[in-house]
């Protein structure tokens, strides 16, 4: 089962942290929305006729498109791909997109699932993310959303940054498991190049970020989490029973995807491809019938590394006896071999056939799994 992920590269705002692809002019929207449709049919071979079980919308703000872009989207996707009747549709949105009228068109498109960027449910953090909404309509579209039918969705937290005291963390993660949200994804803030946060960072105009801080809050989320029945079934994701994001988790279990939009990836197994992040040049290109994309064959440490990553980022973890099937049985060897001495630190263990993280060695997950590249 495949997945196709779209991206639409529009925001009202540009958050201080973020480095995805998008463009806050909204100028070449309409343009933008018939080039996805056209790359859709042009690459409809991608996925080789395999079943699509998910969708996800993602960006950018998606929501920003409107209902009617969204059906127009889904519609062509039907026509070209084996779309599961039971897929799930996931549309990322921020809290000042939707409204009721909104929630049920989207959700009379066929959507099923949103992923709404809330971040915090403070003003004084969102002011400082620079983030479009206000507190107060983060609470008022979680409710809207129930109320028109979304029972699967997810939210979007930020945790580590210098106006989130650890008390105010713990109210994100209270307020949260209140409103009995079905899953979240929640993630350190991270200063990424280019971004307004690391120029302010450069020119002094605010401190460094805390790594000390971000791992005292993913010490809280976990703790707190588990104690209110979440699953983490992933280093930044935490799900009720019943409410993983199956998109997401056929990422992380290698299953073959396709990307649409400017700077989307798609990966078939034995390679990966991106797609050329300038909206102009993506729109002028599809027009002429051809997809601008990079492409990069894997070699075969360049996916068993990529697997030992995902993998251990689970709660499944690694599976020893696949690294076996897939790269043989030295490499299964080597790899047992290197993870003894993070076994004897007790940041992961091996059940039977599995190797996985303990709490502890969550802390250190992108360490641990660039220490077994191999």
């Amino acid at each position: 089962m495949a997945g196709i992920y779209l991206h639409i590269p529009f925001c009202k705002k540009a958050c201080h942290y973020c480095n995805f692809h998008f463009s806050t002019s909204l100028q070449l929207r309409g343009e933008m929305v018939d080039g996805i449709a056209a790359e859709a049919v042009l690459q409809r071979n991608y996925l080789q006729g395999q079943p699509v079980g998910t969708v996800y919308f993602g960006g950018g703000t998606p929501s920003l498109i409107g209902p009617e872009a969204v059906q127009r989207l889904l519609d062509v996707l039907r026509q070209h791909y084996d779309i599961l009747p039971d897929a799930e549709i996931t549309l990322e949105a921020n809290p000042d997109d939707l409204s009721p009228e909104s929630l049920r068109a989207f959700r009379e498109t066929g959507v099923n699932r949103l992923s709404i960027g809330v971040q915090s449910f403070f003003e004084e953090d969102l002011k400082w993310m620079n983030r479009a909404h206000q507190a107060a309509q983060s609470i008022n579209c979680l409710k809207e959303a129930r109320a028109a039918g979304f029972d699967n969705f997810s939210i979007d937290l930020i945790y580590g940054g210098p106006t989130l005291t650890d008390e105010r963390w713990q109210a994100n993660i209270r307020q949260a498991v209140e409103l009995n949200i079905p899953h979240l994804s929640c993630y350190a803030l991270t200063v990424e190049p280019g971004t307004a946060l690391d120029h302010f960072i450069q020119h002094h105009k605010i401190p460094p970020i805390d790594p000390d801080r971000a791992a005292k809050h993913f010490g809280i989320l976990m703790e707190a989490l588990e104690t209110a029945g979440y699953e983490h079934y992933e280093i930044s994701n935490f799900a009720l029973p019943g409410n993983r994001s199956k998109h997401n988790s056929s990422y992380w279990q290698g299953k073959h995807y396709l990307g649409l939009g400017p700077s989307a990836h798609s990966f078939n197994g034995t390679s990966r491809q991106w797609n050329i992040a300038n909206n102009p040049l993506y729109i002028q290109s599809i027009k002429k019938e051809t997809v601008p994309f990079e492409i990069e064959m894997l070699s075969e440490s360049m996916a068993l590394n990529e697997h030992i990553m995902i993998s251990l980022r689970t709660e499944a973890g690694c599976r020893l006896e696949t690294v076996a099937e897939r790269f043989g049985a030295d490499k299964k060897s080597a790899l047992l071999a290197a993870s003894s001495e993070f076994i004897r630190k007790g940041w992961m263990r091996q059940n039977d056939d599995r190797l996985t993280l303990t709490r502890e060695g969550k802390f250190f997950a992108d360490g641990i799994a660039a220490a077994l590249f191999f």
